[in-house]
């Protein structure tokens, strides 16, 4: 530390203790300096016993706020869309008792949510495509049902067809995505 630093961090110091001797009992104090685009050169003297999170709780009273654009918020978010998507694989999970730990927990949810969902309308869409079977056996073409009222259709047999087809071609579409 050069021997101007050294003064700067001592003239602080003591100006702190100056501060402190005026403040509420209890009140703990703490300095930033920093220099914009320089973070090698930032400056953080505090109080003995001072909570960070305290200090963060004070200056998001006075307005901070995690809009805008920022590393710490970048680096949060990050680290929680990273343990959402390990807990969807089930891989890597963070230490017992990390706060990461509910963000996992989520995405490992959603995963069996989703299988399970998925695995339902894999089943759905097997006896879907039996029953659009059976009306097509009955019903002539698509085009034809189509062409002739759809869903209004007079045949109540052509009407079932004509919607299951349609659902049958959603269901496998999104069935074909789910499983890339």
């Amino acid at each position: 530390m050069s021997a101007i630093l050294q003064r700067f961090h001592q003239v602080a110091n003591d100006a702190l203790v100056e501060i402190s001797a005026h403040c509420l009992p209890g009140a703990k104090i703490a300095l930033v300096i920093y220099t914009p685009g320089k973070p090698e050169e930032d400056i953080i003297l505090k109080d003995q016993g001072l909570d960070d999170n305290e200090v963060v709780s004070s200056l998001r009273r006075r307005g901070l706020s995690i809009d805008g654009e920022n590393a710490y918020k970048r680096d949060l978010c990050d680290a929680i869309v990273g343990a959402l998507a390990m807990g969807a694989q089930n891989t890597n999970p963070p230490p017992p008792d990390h706060w990461g730990q509910r963000f996992w927990n989520v995405g490992r949810e959603e995963r069996a949510s989703n299988e399970r969902l998925l695995k339902a309308l894999v089943a759905l869409t097997q006896i879907a495509g039996e029953c659009e079977q059976i009306a097509s056996n009955y019903s002539g073409t698509i085009d034809g049902i189509f062409e002739h009222g759809g869903d209004d259709h007079e045949d109540p047999s052509c009407a079932i067809f004509h919607r299951l087809y349609y659902a049958m071609f959603d269901a496998r579409t999104a069935i074909a995505k789910a499983t890339r």
